[in-house]
């Protein structure tokens, strides 16, 4: 029985569309819009995450030598997404399909309201069954502004559109439990929500994407799932994957999902960079808040300290008493009012547990 997946996040990896020599590889592009294009005919909406607008500037433009890394980067993408998206629509179009640009920046998932004006956009254009094709604004997005990898933008996009699936085609088969390269490695298909540690049994051996590459798909594939999003790590360079994955058909390691979450938690999950300030609980509190299929808010009775200035609304980290974070959440009052009923009881929570997100993998 096939996947029931309607709403996907296709992410492709430069891995995936660069030759050895590192310009794009034109055939690989052909044979993953034709799946798109297979993916569209059975009613599927589809998002694109793209890695390659550097690849392709290569092609175009020689930058002097001289040039600083994060120069080089801008100039090379800058000429190299026109490029990338020209191929895209050249190549959709012979399928009657229309593509659009998306390019986003970190700061984009920061701010409330640019969430909510690119939430528009996308569904705007899913609803005229164009398939967005999103990358990062390398032009502008330099040093701390920008996303971990591509990876970190998928996750993003895909808890934003609220998603059934995220497809993250990579150069290998998914996530093994030693060296995808050693024989006697052997894949994992599924990593359940409970798991919490994945260098127990990701590779310490250097793999293609090298150890910390691994481990943060890993963390960043996890905290996706516990949004109530499957989903999958799988080999972009085998034939046919994207239909073949969603019938079952080809391997690969699936992060199986937890409850779905609501799109003010999904904004919340990742807004790590928007948090304003912390809340230091105490052991009680730190057990309530994780004890299982139990909604529980934080009260001022758990709170130990509080930590910068928040006001109603933002965004606040939770770390339990030795600093670890555990979470995010959004504030019901400011940090005045937050520090004036500091380990109270009958008190109105100062995270209520519809706007808290908690995670293992905030570390």
């Amino acid at each position: 029985m096939a996947l029931p997946y309607h709403r996907i996040i296709v992410k492709i990896g430069s891995n995936v569309l660069t030759q050895p020599d590192g310009s794009l590889d034109l055939a690989r592009i052909r044979h993953l819009v034709a799946q798109v294009a297979e993916l569209k005919q059975q009613g599927k909406e589809v998002i694109v995450v793209s890695s390659g607008a550097v690849a392709a500037g290569r092609s175009l433009v020689q930058v002097p030598e001289k040039a600083d890394a994060v120069t080089s980067r801008q100039v090379l993408a800058a000429v190299g997404q026109v490029k990338l998206l020209a191929t895209y629509a050249e190549l959709l179009a012979k399928h009657a399909l229309l593509c659009a640009q998306v390019l986003v920046t970190k700061e984009d998932f920061r701010d409330r309201q640019h969430y909510r004006n690119m939430q528009n956009c996308f569904r705007a254009l899913l609803q005229q069954s164009i398939i967005p094709i999103v990358n990062e604004n390398d032009v502008i997005s330099v040093t701390e502004l920008m996303f971990t990898d591509n990876d970190e933008l998928a996750g993003l996009v895909a808890s934003m559109l609220d998603a059934d699936a995220l497809l993250i085609l990579s150069n290998v088969d998914g996530i093994f439990n030693g060296n995808p390269q050693d024989p006697a490695s052997e894949l994992i298909a599924e990593i359940a929500p409970t798991t919490t540690s994945f260098s127990s049994f990701v590779s310490t051996q250097r793999s293609q994407f090298g150890r910390g590459g691994m481990i943060t798909k890993c963390h960043m594939a996890h905290k996706v799932a516990q949004l109530g999003i499957s989903v999958h790590i799988a080999n972009g360079k085998t034939e046919n994957v994207l239909p073949r994955l969603l019938r079952r058909e080809v391997v690969n390691t699936r992060f199986q999902p937890n409850k779905t979450a609501s799109g003010k938690k999904k904004w919340i999950a990742h807004s790590d960079l928007a948090a304003k300030g912390a809340v230091l609980i105490n052991a009680g509190a730190r057990a309530a808040l994780l004890a299982p299929n139990k909604a529980t808010s934080l009260l001022p009775v758990g709170v130990l300290a509080i930590m910068g200035t928040f006001q109603k609304g933002d965004i606040i980290r939770i770390l339990d008493e030795a600093g670890k974070p555990l979470g995010l959440g959004l504030a019901e009052y400011g940090a005045d009012k937050a520090l004036e009923r500091l380990g109270q009881q009958q008190q109105k929570p100062l995270v209520h547990y519809d706007y808290l997100f908690l995670s293992a993998d905030m570390s």
